[in-house]
C-alpha cells in the first residue's frame, strides 16, 4: 500500500518510518494516524521485522504536533475521538511485539513527543526541541502525554513541562531521561540504524519477552513484576533461540537466532 502522510521503508530486519508531511512539520492528522495505524500492523505481522525506528522528513521536526488547522474545526465529541485515535496507534507502537526507536531529528512537541514516549527509548539530534505545549492553547495533552511522561521523568518534572509549557533541548531531555543519546545531526540514523542492527542480532523470543515484561511490570508492583519475569522467563528456556543460545555459548560461536514467535 502506497502511503501519503508517511513512508514506510522496509530493508529486514529493520523498518523505518517516516513521519512525511513536511510543509506541516510533520503535523498528525487523522489521515496520517490512520496511514500508521496500518503500517504498525504489516510491521507487526512481517516476521522478518525485528527492529522499527521512527523518524520525520527534513531537518525540522521530527512531529511538530497535531495539526491545529483541523484541530480547531473539531467539536467536543471529534476532539475526544482523535485522542482516542491518537492514543490507541501510540499505544500499538508501545505493544508491538519487537522494539521501536524514535530517532528525533528536530521539534518533538506535542503529539511528536508523545509518539516518541510510544517507542522504547528515543536517540536525539542535537537540535532537537521537546515539549508539551497544549497548555498554551487552552488544552492538555491528549494521547497519553500526561501519563507516559510522568512515568518516563517522574510527576513533578512532568507537571513543571506541561503546566509551564515550555520546550527543553536535547541535552536538558538526556538529563531528564527522554533521551537516551544525542547524535550531531548527520550522524542521528546512522547511530539509531548502528543500534537497530545490534538489536536484529537477538533473539526475537527473547527480545519479545524482556520488552513485555518490562511494559507489564510497570504497571505492577515489585513482587507482581518478578512473578510475571520467572513466569516468561521459563517460557522463553522453551524456546528453540534458548537452545541455540546456550549451546552457542558452551560451544565458543556465534548464536544463530532463527527468530520464531510463542
Amino acid at each position: 500500500m502506497s502511503f501519503e502522510n508517511i513512508i514506510l521503508k522496509v530493508e529486514p530486519p529493520i523498518a523505518t518510518i517516516f513521519f512525511n508531511r513536511p510543509k506541516a512539520l510533520n503535523a498528525l492528522n487523522n489521515a496520517l494516524f490512520d496511514e500508521l495505524d496500518i503500517a504498525l500492523d504489516q510491521i507487526k505481522n512481517d516476521t522478518h521485522i525485528r527492529v522499527l525506528i521512527l523518524t520525520g522528513t527534513g531537518d525540522k521536526a521530527f512531529v511538530a504536533g497535531a495539526d491545529i488547522a483541523e484541530l480547531v474545526k473539531m467539536n467536543p465529541l471529534e476532539g475526544k475521538s482523535f485522542s482516542r485515535k491518537g492514543q490507541k496507534v501510540f499505544s500499538k507502537i508501545e505493544d508491538l511485539p519487537i522494539p521501536a526507536i524514535a530517532a528525533v531529528n528536530g521539534f518533538a512537541l506535542g503529539g511528536g513527543l508523545e509518539a516518541a514516549l510510544g517507542c522504547d527509548f528515543i536517540y536525539a539530534s542535537q537540535k532537537a526541541l521537546f515539549g508539551l505545549p497544549e497548555i498554551t492553547l487552552g488544552l492538555i495533552p491528549g494521547f497519553g502525554g500526561t501519563q507516559r511522561l510522568a512515568r518516563r521523568i517522574g510527576a513533578s518534572r512532568a507537571k513543571e513541562m506541561i503546566f509551564t509549557g515550555k520546550n527543553i533541548n536535547a541535552q536538558t531531555a538526556l538529563e531528564y531521561g527522554i533521551v537516551n543519546k544525542i547524535c550531531e545531526p548527520e550522524n542521528l540514523m546512522t547511530e539509531a540504524l548502528k543500534t537497530a542492527g545490534l538489536i536484529a542480532t537477538k533473539g526475537r523470543v527473547s527480545l519479545r519477552s524482556a520488552k513485555e515484561v518490562i511494559q507489564t511490570g510497570l504497571n505492577a508492583d515489585l513482587a507482581t513484576g518478578c512473578r510475571i519475569e520467572n513466569d516468561v522467563f521459563g517460557l522463553t528456556m522453551a524456546s528453540e533461540d534458548a537452545k541455540e543460545g546456550t549451546h552457542a555459548f558452551l560451544e565458543k560461536r556465534k548464536a544463530v537466532f532463527k527468530g520464531e514467535r510463542y
